[in-house]
């Protein structure tokens, strides 16, 4: 597993995370449906590893991440873009706002490669969390954003994967 978190630039709110994990054969089909398997796991491994707190409700726009199904949506995602291809399968959810974003911006990927081995990454991709503090501000305001959500999708994204494994292997 490799993983790293950093800001976009030196004057950026916007992060780029990815954590990628190597696989000794894929986890999903290289088909449409094996993409849109990832995306879907990934959901309920969010409502999994939260105990049911943050729940995935899926609706015409997209998925709405909803802390025990209150409104207002912590994040919003668009549909899913869905690619195949010859090396492996991706599904993309652009970010379209939120209590946790500071608006529409940046997307959510999920994707299963093959290089010289089978790998499964997660990346969120030019993403500005309203927790991670403004441009110009004080250090302290990102706090909140690395130690909590930054953490807890690194944390949901092993358990993604490790649940991802073991099911194929069934």
């Amino acid at each position: 597993m490799t993983g790293r978190s950093t800001p976009a630039g030196p004057l950026a709110v916007a992060v780029h995370s990815e954590e990628s994990f190597a696989l000794a054969r894929p986890v999903v089909p290289v088909t449409r449906d094996g993409a849109g398997r990832l995306g879907s796991a990934y959901w309920q491994e969010v409502e999994r590893s939260t105990r049911g707190a943050v729940q995935a409700r899926r609706t015409p726009e997209g998925v709405e991440l909803r802390l025990f199904s209150r409104a207002p949506a912590l994040l919003r995602f668009g549909v899913p873009k869905i690619q195949v291809d010859p090396t492996g399968v991706s599904c993309t959810y652009p970010v379209l706002g939120g209590l946790l974003a500071r608006g529409a911006g940046g997307e959510l990927v999920f994707e299963q490669r093959r290089s010289s081995t089978w790998y499964v990454r997660t990346l969120v991709r030019d993403f500005s969390p309203r927790l991670a503090g403004r441009t110009g501000s004080a250090p302290w305001t990102g706090f909140v954003y690395h130690q909590v959500q930054a953490r807890l999708h690194r944390a949901i994204g092993r358990r993604y994967v490790a649940r991802l494994v073991r099911e194929s292997l069934q």
